[in-house]
Formats: C-alpha cells, sequence, structure tokens
C-alpha cells in the first residue's frame, strides 16, 4: 500500500494591524522564502497549505492557499490545520503587538499626534506548538543582533524541533531579497550554517533536513514516500 503524502503546513509573508480602515503597522517580509518552501515542499511530493499575509507572489502550482491579514486570523488559519500536518513551517513575519482599539473612521493629520495603546499579539507558534504530538515543528528567527543566543531561546520557549535564524536590518538584511544566508539551530545541539543562497535553493536544502527529521518520528511499521 502507498503511503499517504506528508502534510506540510507554511505560513509566509507579514501580517498587518490596523488602528485605522487605511492604516496599519506591519514589516517588510516579502514571503519570498515561505513561498519557496512551499514550493520545495510541494516538488517533493509532499501535500502542501499555504497561509499567506498580503504579498505580491504568485502561488506555486499544486498548493492549496489561504490568505489572511493579521496575526489573528493567521492563529486561527494555522490552529485548524495544525492537528492534521505532518510539519508546520513558520517563516510569516507575525506582528508582535496591535492597536487595542481600532478607529472606525480615517485619523486625520491633525490627530495622528496621539499616543496608542498596544495590547499582544497572539504567539502562533508557541500556542500551536504545546498541542504538537507527532508534528515536526520549524520555526524562523529574524534578528538583527545576538542571533545565535535569540535562536537557542526560541528553539526552547516554542516547542521547536527546528529554529532557522538570519539577520535583518541594514543592506545585507533578508528582508525582500532573493538570496539568504541562515543557521539552522536542532533540538539535539547541531547548528548548521545555509548559504548564502538563492531562496529557491535554500528552501531545496531545508526541506531536504526536515524531510530527514520527519523519517526519524515515522512509525517504525510505516514509511514515507520520502524513504521509499
Amino acid at each position: 500500500m502507498k503511503a499517504s503524502p506528508i502534510r506540510c503546513l507554511v505560513t509566509a509573508g507579514p501580517t498587518r494591524e490596523f488602528f485605522d480602515p487605511v492604516r496599519f503597522l506591519s514589516n517588510p517580509s516579502s514571503g519570498k522564502m515561505g513561498y519557496a518552501l512551499a514550493e520545495a515542499a510541494a516538488n517533493r511530493g509532499w501535500e502542501v497549505d499555504l497561509v499567506s499575509g498580503p504579498v505580491s507572489l504568485l502561488v506555486p502550482p499544486g498548493i492549496n492557499l489561504e490568505q489572511v491579514v493579521t496575526g489573528q486570523e493567521m492563529y486561527e488559519a494555522v490552529n485548524r490545520r495544525f492537528p492534521d500536518c505532518d510539519i508546520l513551517i513558520m517563516t510569516a513575519a507575525i506582528m508582535d503587538y496591535r492597536p487595542k482599539e481600532i478607529a472606525d473612521h480615517k485619523i486625520k493629520k491633525f490627530e495622528l499626534e496621539m499616543v496608542i495603546e498596544m495590547e499582544p499579539v497572539i504567539d502562533v507558534l508557541a500556542t500551536v506548538a504545546r498541542h504538537k504530538q507527532h508534528q515536526v515543528v520549524v520555526g524562523f528567527a529574524a534578528e538583527t543582533n545576538q542571533m545565535e543566543d535569540y535562536a537557542l531561546k526560541k528553539l526552547e520557549s516554542k516547542n521547536a524541533d527546528f529554529i532557522v535564524a538570519n539577520h535583518i536590518g541594514g543592506a545585507e538584511g533578508a528582508f525582500g531579497r532573493n538570496d539568504n544566508t541562515v543557521v539552522v539551530f536542532t533540538r539535539t545541539g547541531q547548528r548548521i550554517p545555509q548559504g548564502p543562497l538563492p531562496k529557491t535553493e535554500l528552501a531545496e536544502h531545508l526541506i531536504r533536513l526536515f524531510a530527514g527529521k520527519l523519517e526519524e518520528s515515522a512509525p517504525a511499521n510505516s514509511k514515507s514516500p520520502d524513504s521509499i
């Protein structure tokens, strides 16, 4: 009997948190890394769900897309799909905070000198990963400094199996670029540098790495298509 395909859940792009109907807080994430990972996973024969924030990218063929805008919408989409996935790859750059209140009208220029009260957005990765059973969980850490320290902390606090860390900010930052350099940190203490490589090629390297973990996690009496 042919084994069922691996079910892969990928998040990509930024989220937006509005403080009036036309203005929002966000970040420069292009979604390129997430879309490249989704495509590489589909090319491997995995069944791929892609939950994407607002980006200007074509959806790779054979991928199930759900578009979201806010962090809460991202959480709801991921939480709904997480129990049935085999691997979650969280590349989305989710805003950490949102305005406590959203104005029901466009705020005029003379009103812009104001204090906006903020509240935390739900931590999507940490929240869903608390309930992981068979799933492999991959987080991304985009940092401007102390990348390795923050990545190792995230590995524990997010209950992740891998954290893929990269620098952002400045001319060499990963946001918006077609190439990337990362370091992958694992639960077993490995530190695996990757790149610089085009994001499409880097995605293939990362999917192969994650596939190895999936094979380790598979029950002894079953084989994934990747191990046949």
